[in-house]
């Protein structure tokens, strides 16, 4: 048990690296079973997050140039996960739009597990603590939105 604030933060920091690298090394797992590559997950949750993106969009909020964009783009939609559709704003652009039905069955059922579990972790806390995590990882999430600025 640690016994002062810098303890228990350094403690909190120490405990977010580990559930990141797991996290990503499972998306990595995950990614593998369906024949796509680490890098391809990530477009997935991008295009999940914000809805449907520009290749330039993509491109902008990965660092990733617009050659590899498009080979990403190119596996997701081999596999089914998304669609290349017109821009309504500019038909010279296109917009990168996930395929709801595909992520359904293709990929959901690989992360039900790690669902359950989440949802095992959460339902021991109470409402009050629940909020806490809410607000910490909020203010984790915007504080990594400026450092991509």
């Amino acid at each position: 048990m640690t016994s002062s604030r810098e303890e228990l933060a350094a403690e909190i920091q120490q405990r977010m690296v580990r559930l990141i690298a797991d996290v990503v090394l499972f998306n990595h797992a995950v990614a593998a079973k369906v024949g796509l590559g680490a890098s391809d997950s990530q477009f997935m949750t991008l295009l999940q997050t914000y809805g449907p993106l520009t290749p330039r969009q993509l491109a902008e909020h990965t660092g990733l140039t617009s050659g590899t964009v498009t080979g990403v783009i190119d596996r997701l939609e081999s596999h089914g996960f998304v669609t290349r559709r017109p821009d309504p704003g500019d038909r010279r652009k296109v917009v990168v739009t996930p395929s709801m039905q595909a992520i359904q069955a293709k990929l959901v059922p690989l992360y039900a597990e790690q669902a359950e579990h989440m949802h095992s972790v959460l339902a021991t806390r109470t409402e009050a603590e629940l909020r806490v995590i809410s607000d910490f990882l909020a203010d984790s999430i915007a504080a990594n939105v400026v450092a991509e600025s």
